[in-house]
């Protein structure tokens, strides 16, 4: 009975147990996930951080810049932490919120570095904003004096209501950092917060990305900094920002160099530059003179006779050689008129003489300004009747129309080769600009005398100017070529552009021939065809920039 008694509870016990299961075995992935539940993002340590020591983080930012201004021969500059940027774009959000700037309107970007090789590859986020370059090219080439450097922190600040929003700083600037805002007719950039580093706090990206990939640091002016392979030459304006925490290797390539994206087109500067050229090339008949009475003044014999009596009765008649020159007078001021569309604030414009010591583009403008009377006093006299001294103010006029404006165009140039872009280097440069005004002069002759010989001037001058455009185009047959800046030109040209290229080709040679018939048809026919050309000139250039990302376009 008691043995009964007592097993009862034994059993209830032995069922109430329960059931042991063999330990289960965790494999690698489940203790990654485990692990993974542990870890925080960036984002997350950063909101952390925020939470925990909100509201007053002014010391947690202060050990992100320098306590005291920089000393004699330093500056301030960013420095970048490559292993700890991820490319959140935190950085770009904070700046155009800070700023308060256009929609479409960034001073801070994000872009992309990578090589390697097949087997073992890799790629490097880059984040970029103004360098403070040393020796900033947009300072010296802007007009107007609209940036300044300042002395004591080494800050290139741009001086907004200085500006005349004429955009050269964006094509002297190899690191695409100016940029233009369209709803205020000016250009406006990267000034380091400098009002928050007066105050001791932080610019808005060093404030606000999560890995405190960027601060700002103390360096020498003089000294070079380590800057990035894959990006534009630093030893064309010294830039001091550092990019250090990761080595990249020099074989290094940014993201979006081979990205065929046309530039911007210019319209303005492209008409202005063909116009006046236009223009110029045209007074070459009504300077000399030239009239159909007078005949060519070379025979083509055996051997060539100058027609000395022809260059002794070369004078002015209200035949051809009067409609050349008011056709010239009406082209050339077209184009100076098409140059203010060019401006942002062009009732500014008159501060030019700001820059004439450091830019080129101060310099273009006070010679087409000495220019401009030239041909108006040429008209003025041609249609006026016999006064006093005329003959004088006449020759005098003659012989300084050309030197004046052959240097105008040669400003022209230099703008362009200023920039250092490959694609612009002075040879390139020089044989379309001052080739457009060789070949109306050519044709401004068969205009005012129509004969064989004026033809083939104009024929030759066409083919001359061809030429080297033509050249260009070589570097584009070999496939496994190597990339360089004229490869990508070429490849601009005859790919997204090719449209515009033959068109441009086509009415060349048309306008060649037609000069034999009409050569006043062909006028037209060759003004649009060097409007192509200057427009190939402008959107076929490889224009230098800090890396991109990948895609058509390389967006930022």
């Amino acid at each position: 009975m008691y043995q009964t008694i007592q097993r009862i509870p034994a059993i209830k016990r032995a069922k109430a147990m329960p059931k042991v299961e063999a330990p289960q075995e965790f494999t690698l992935i489940d203790q990654l996930l485990a692990e993974q539940k542990q870890l925080q993002t960036p984002v997350a340590k950063f909101s952390e951080v925020h939470h925990r020591k909100n509201p007053d983080l002014a010391d947690h930012y202060r050990s992100l810049i320098p306590l005291t201004k920089p000393g004699v021969g330093e500056q301030y500059a960013f420095e970048v932490s490559l292993d700890r940027c991820t490319g959140c774009k935190a950085c770009v959000s904070a700046c155009h919120s800070m700023n308060g700037l256009d929609e479409d309107e960034a001073w801070r970007d994000i872009g992309m570095l990578h090589g390697g090789e097949r087997n073992r590859t890799w790629q490097q986020t880059i984040t970029t904003a103004c360098h403070h370059c040393a020796d900033p090219g947009c300072l010296g080439g802007c007009p107007v004096g609209a940036y300044e450097k300042e002395k004591d922190t080494g800050i290139v600040r741009h001086l907004d209501d200085q500006c005349i929003g004429c955009s050269y700083c964006i094509l002297k600037c190899p690191y695409d950092v100016p940029k233009y805002s369209k709803k205020r007719g000016i250009v406006r950039k990267c000034d380091m917060c400098h009002q928050r580093l007066a105050e001791g706090e932080a610019p808005a990206c060093v404030q606000a990305c999560p890995t405190e990939a960027i601060r700002i640091v103390t360096v020498a002016s003089n000294q070079p900094a380590h800057f990035l392979p894959g990006a534009p030459d630093p030893s064309v304006t010294r830039p001091t920002t550092s990019y250090v925490g990761r080595d990249i290797p020099e074989s290094a390539l940014a993201a979006d160099r081979e990205a065929l994206t046309p530039q911007h087109a210019h319209w303005p500067l492209v008409i202005m530059l063909t116009l006046t050229q236009v223009g110029l090339g045209l007074l070459a008949a009504p300077l000399l003179g030239l009239a159909p009475s007078s005949g060519p003044v070379v025979s083509l014999g055996s051997p060539p006779v100058i027609n000395l009596k022809a260059l002794e009765t070369l004078v002015f008649t209200p035949t051809a050689s009067s409609f050349v020159l008011l056709a010239a007078l009406g082209i050339f001021f077209a184009g100076m008129g098409a140059s203010i569309l060019h401006l942002g604030q062009p009732l500014k414009a008159w501060r030019f003489f700001l820059g004439l010591r450091t830019s080129w583009l101060s310099r273009e403008i006070l010679a087409f300004s000495l220019f401009a009377p030239i041909p108006i006093l040429l008209a003025a006299l041609h249609f006026s009747p016999e006064f006093p001294f005329k003959s004088l103010i006449h020759q005098v006029t003659v012989w300084s129309a050309f030197p004046v404006g052959l240097a105008a165009v040669f400003t022209s140039v230099m703008i362009y080769v200023d920039t250092h872009r490959s694609s612009w280097r002075f040879p390139i440069t020089a044989s379309r600009f001052f080739g457009t005004v060789l070949v109306f002069a050519a044709l401004s002759l068969q205009l005012a005398a129509p004969s064989p010989l004026h033809a083939i001037l104009t024929l030759t001058a066409i083919c001359l100017k061809l030429i080297p455009e033509a050249r260009m185009l070589r570097h584009a047959e070999d496939p496994d070529a190597a990339w360089t800046p004229d490869r990508h030109t070429a490849l601009l040209q005859l790919h997204p552009l090719g449209p515009f290229l033959r068109a441009r080709h086509l009415l060349a040679l048309t306008a060649a021939f037609v000069a034999f018939i009409n050569p006043w048809a062909a006028l037209p026919l060759l003004i649009l065809s060097e409007i192509l050309e200057r427009q190939l000139f402008f959107q076929s250039v490889y224009a230098p920039k800090m890396p991109g990302n990948f895609g058509p376009g390389g967006h930022h």
